[in-house]
């Protein structure tokens, strides 16, 4: 008789509950949920006081960064790590709201850049002061001092790690 576990045995169960309920990906889980729950709130703040999307300030965020640098449709896309689909919806309803608008490159006709309206700029002002109250209050407020510098740092280091491929 073949001692291997069969998928669906009690010992096949136990290794599985064992591994699901272990402390790297319980708290890998907790960091995600964390996250996500603050950009939810982040999102809902920005729909009810500014009428956008928590990805429409991060379009807008992205446009009013280095004032006059062309920014196409395409480095949006990358940037926010669309699809070139989705940017494209992202950017009309973004334009009939009067937030961005559409200019061709001046030295490629193939490109389509996109720019911050006078409109959009002041919705991202109101954004950016929303976005700034909702993070002060859900992510910073609730640690000490000390913690959140250490948070912080400690993120920077995985992102580090991540980015150079050592972490």
């Amino acid at each position: 008789m073949d001692a291997t576990p069969q998928p669906g045995d009690e010992a096949d169960v136990s290794a599985a509950a064992r591994a699901a309920g272990s402390e790297l990906v319980r708290d890998f889980g907790l960091l995600i949920k964390s996250a996500t729950r603050l950009e939810q709130r982040i999102d809902s703040a920005l729909r009810r006081e500014c009428g956008i999307s928590h990805t429409m300030l991060e379009v807008l965020m992205r446009l009013c960064r280095r004032p006059g640098e062309e920014v196409s449709q395409r480095q949006l896309a990358d940037d926010l790590t669309l699809t070139s689909s989705g940017t494209t919806r992202l950017i009309d309803r973004m334009e009939d709201a009067g937030l961005v608008r559409r200019v061709p490159s001046p030295g490629d006709r193939r490109v389509t850049l996109v720019e911050a309206t006078a409109e959009g700029r002041a919705v991202f002002l109101r954004a950016a002061a929303v976005h700034a109250h909702v993070v002060e209050e859900h992510f910073v407020r609730p640690l000490p001092a000390d913690d959140y510098t250490r948070l912080i740092s400690a993120l920077g280091e995985i992102d580090k790690g991540l980015r150079d491929g050592t972490g």
